[in-house]
């Protein structure tokens, strides 16, 4: 009979023998196959606006090297993205003199995830103003202008 502990043990094993598809769209966005609004940009991060937001201003921060998500990040990974998150959240703030900012972030199918590499929701509010439906389309240009606002915050 199984115990809890080498349930667990066995759950934690499947899902670090999880492996990272480097053909999901983030992985094809980092090279380039496919085109983004970039906002923002280090070494090791990328910030891209969302094409389908939940609210203006909502964009993605990512890693540049392969994670499926926060479970199997690495401290680096997960320090430099927090670093851009917090740097394009203050700067949606002021460029967009928006109220606060919710971020988000979700963690394997049963948590919320779609895209398995990892990536932080940052999403500008504004009192008295809900978030959207999930997959909307948004209008480009909007995004394009909102996104120029944000980066000259930056």
């Amino acid at each position: 009979m199984q115990t809890l502990l080498s349930a667990q043990r066995d759950a934690e094993e499947d899902r670090t023998m999880t492996a990272y598809d480097d053909q999901n769209i983030f992985a094809k966005i980092l090279r380039d196959e496919i085109p983004s609004m970039r906002v923002y940009e280090d070494d090791d991060t990328l910030c891209f606006m969302d094409i389908m937001p939940r609210a203006d201003g909502h964009c993605l921060v990512i890693p540049k090297t392969p994670c499926r998500n926060v479970l199997d990040a690495s401290d680096a990974q997960l320090a430099a993205v927090m670093a851009t998150v917090k740097k394009v959240a203050n700067a949606a703030m002021a460029g967009l003199e928006a109220d606060g900012i919710t971020i988000q972030q979700f963690n394997e199918a049963p948590g919320g995830q779609e895209v398995f590499h990892l990536h932080f929701h940052i999403l500008p509010r504004h009192e008295g103003v809900s978030l959207r439906a999930p997959g909307q389309m948004g209008d480009m240009e909007q995004i394009k202008a909102i996104s120029e606002k944000i980066s000259a915050a930056l």
